[in-house]
């Protein structure tokens, strides 16, 4: 419905809608939102209104209203639109999907790492949402981005992390589910494995996360606020095995990279994280040996060790609280048994 502002092209975050609040003034006369929205927001069109509307994205003091509803004085609307910076077209294309659960308004995947979850610079095929539209319009042919916007995706996880990603079948469900994300009330629990021997059995990293203001593919943590958005993690310790930390993190807010970000922040960059200089000996005295079992460690995982591990929403039909785990992957779940042995005096290079 709108222009990406540069802004939040910088920002980008996890979760793929944006909330704009628009407040009327107090003599404002009665007016249909339609009309009204239309005035109010750049490149939108009335069609796209209604169907927003339709779908439960537009709310006027709080609640859903009809497309001929006329504003007043003092309403407070609040519009949910989907701007991701990526407008890429999305080619359908048959690719076989991990699909842990599936009704008729989720469908819930099990990512493998190295799939793109959505077309982008260099990436215009074989990723999930490709999948997913395909899989989709084998179950009605006449659904596309007009009716499901971007094909269901609400949020998204990096290429190289695994793990469960949540889709929405329809426009409601789309809503429901951006509402849920926008407010922080997902539940999302991740598996890393952390270079060094954390201090704290748990804790919180609160930094504001975005982009590097020198290599613009990177993002950073920025403690005093000054740039980027508001990032929220909460962590606590799984396993020590002396030189790298098994935990889990918990995302109460959803930024690019944001766990790998604040874990680099705090002095535990992520294990074989290439991206932010996890791919190299961090932690322990370099000699042969130890070089060796490490090498064997990163060629087990040549990824960031960083699993999608659990999921938790209200689910926008039956409004019953659902939850869903998925295992560790091979890659990581091997390194982790690697370090158990390594710590034991156990382990074979």
């Amino acid at each position: 419905m709108t222009e990406v502002p540069q802004q939040l092209v910088d920002d980008a975050s996890e979760e793929l809608y944006e909330r704009k609040v628009i407040k009327t003034d107090k003599g404002q006369e009665p007016y249909r939102i339609d009309k009204f929205l239309m005035n109010r927001i750049e490149g939108a069109t009335r069609n796209k209104i209604q169907n927003a509307i339709d779908a439960g994205l537009v709310t006027v003091n709080g609640h859903t209203i009809k497309p001929n509803y006329r504003v007043r004085g003092l309403d407070e609307i609040i519009v949910f639109s989907y701007d991701s910076p990526e407008s890429t077209d999305v080619v359908p294309e048959k690719i076989d999907l991990n699909i842990v659960y599936e009704d008729d308004s989720i469908l819930l995947i099990n990512k493998p790492v190295g799939m793109v979850v959505h077309p982008g610079s260099g990436n215009y095929t074989g990723t999930l949402l490709n999948g997913v539209s395909y899989y989709l319009q084998q179950q009605n042919p006449n659904i596309n981005e007009n009716i499901l916007p971007r094909f269901g995706l609400v949020h998204r996880i990096d290429k190289n992390t695994s793990g469960l990603l949540i889709m929405a079948k329809t426009a409601k469900a789309a809503a429901h589910l951006a509402k849920q994300f926008f407010n922080h009330t997902v539940d999302r629990k991740y598996v890393a494995l952390a270079w060094g021997d954390m201090e704290a059995d748990e804790g919180t990293i609160v930094a504001h996360v975005g982009r590097n203001q020198r290599f613009r593919k990177l993002f950073e943590a920025y403690p005093e606020g000054e740039y980027g958005k508001e990032a929220i993690t909460h962590y606590k310790v799984l396993e020590r095995f002396n030189y790298v930390t098994l935990v889990e993190c918990i995302l109460e807010t959803g930024r690019t990279h944001q766990i790998r970000v604040h874990m680099k922040h705090i002095g535990h960059t992520l294990f074989c994280d290439t991206t932010y200089g996890g791919d190299k000996i961090l932690k322990g005295t370099v000699f042969n040996k130890y070089k060796q079992f490490v090498d064997n460690c990163f060629q087990i995982c040549p990824r960031q060790a960083l699993h999608a591990k659990t999921l938790g929403f209200i689910h926008p039909e039956t409004q019953q609280k659902m939850f869903f785990e998925s295992e560790l992957p091979a890659d990581i779940s091997q390194v982790i048994e690697k370090w158990r042995k390594y710590v034991k005096g156990k382990e074979e290079y």
